[in-house]
């Protein structure tokens, strides 16, 4: 499972906030934290109708809660119903492992789990543990077909973890947008879209952390970026990993190899219209490693992105696209 980073949000204080009739509502949700600031002309407090959501979201499509839609898809049961959240998911995961060729895959879960990055504890891996589980790893081994899923093989099981975070992201943006608020900014777990400006009246302003491994607190600002009606979500291999034999092994497992990734790629940010589709991409570009991700955006130069990568030094440096370049407000 992907732990989605943090992307710190540059608030405004809350008197301020106050002053322009603008809210901000917080809490815990999906194993992590969510952060929203709004302006609602008509001052509605909306905190109760937001946990409705996310917790009917988690009842969707987390694999951590035994009961919900994909954790029953995962067990086989034939009379699970899915619903819309999982059905997006399942389509939009469907083109993004297209897209990427399959470094983006959600049937790596058998092996997230057997590493130790999902629900259960690290399993004892040799190379024929990881062929027989590579066996029922591919998303071509799974379909939607008529609202029922179909299985090639029973032992086929779904993670959405690696992109659910910022699809949660369009779904309360979704929700704003339809009770006509159109100043707001919506984070969960590092995952972030922003819509409209800020109580000052610009862009909001959000934080790319330097990508220095450190499993509890923030990190430093690398970049600071303003961003309007646009999504960002950000992945890297530096807060989620463990350690082998004095190996660090990181959390985004090549559902090619079914080993975790190798490659001087640190932190991906990607930016586009949906936080969802930048989620899936962040993971997917991990994968890849920087070479080929950056052949990857040469064919998509409507995606947008910042990469930190290590040199053959060790030292960091800085990959973007050019649209991302007029988008930084401070670069350290």
């Amino acid at each position: 499972m992907k732990i989605l980073f943090t992307i710190a949000l540059i608030l405004i204080s809350t008197e301020f906030c106050k002053a322009q009739k603008y809210q901000q509502i917080s809490g815990p949700a999906q194993g992590t934290t969510f952060h929203i600031t709004y302006q609602d002309k008509r001052d509605r407090d909306f905190e109760k109708e937001i946990n409705q959501i996310l917790q009917a979201f988690d009842l969707s499509v987390s694999t951590y809660n035994p009961n919900s839609i994909i954790s029953q898809v995962n067990k086989n049961n034939p009379n699970v119903k899915l619903d819309a959240y999982f059905v997006t998911c399942f389509r939009k995961a469907k083109e993004i492992w297209s897209l990427t060729n399959g470094a983006f895959d959600p049937t790596v879960y058998p092996l997230v789990n057997a590493w130790g990055f999902g629900p259960e504890k690290k399993s004892n891996l040799e190379q024929k543990k990881i062929d027989s589980l590579l066996q029922f790893v591919g998303f071509e081994k799974i379909e939607l077909v008529n609202g029922k899923i179909i299985k090639k093989d029973p032992r086929v099981q779904l993670d959405f973890n690696a992109f659910a975070q910022g699809y949660s992201v369009d779904v309360l943006s979704s929700f704003f947008l339809k009770k006509g608020v159109n100043n707001f900014i919506v984070e969960i777990g590092g995952e972030v879209y922003a819509h409209g400006l800020a109580a000052n009246q610009e862009k909001w302003r959000v934080a790319i952390e330097q990508p220095i491994e450190n499993k509890k607190d923030k990190n430093e600002a690398q970049v600071i970026i303003e961003l309007m009606n646009k999504g960002v979500a950000t992945s890297g291999n530096y807060r989620r990993f463990i350690e082998v034999d004095g190996k660090k092994l990181v959390h985004h497992i090549d559902p090619r190899t079914g080993y975790p990734t190798s490659n001087n790629l640190l932190s991906a940010s990607v930016f586009c219209d949906q936080t969802l589709n930048s989620d899936a991409l962040a993971t997917g570009f991990l994968v890849m490693g920087l070479d080929n991700a950056k052949l990857f955006l040469e064919k998509h130069p409507e995606i947008q992105v910042f990469f930190i990568y290590a040199d053959e030094q060790g030292k960091y440096q800085v990959f973007m696209t050019k649209e991302v370049m007029n988008w930084i407000a401070q670069h350290q």
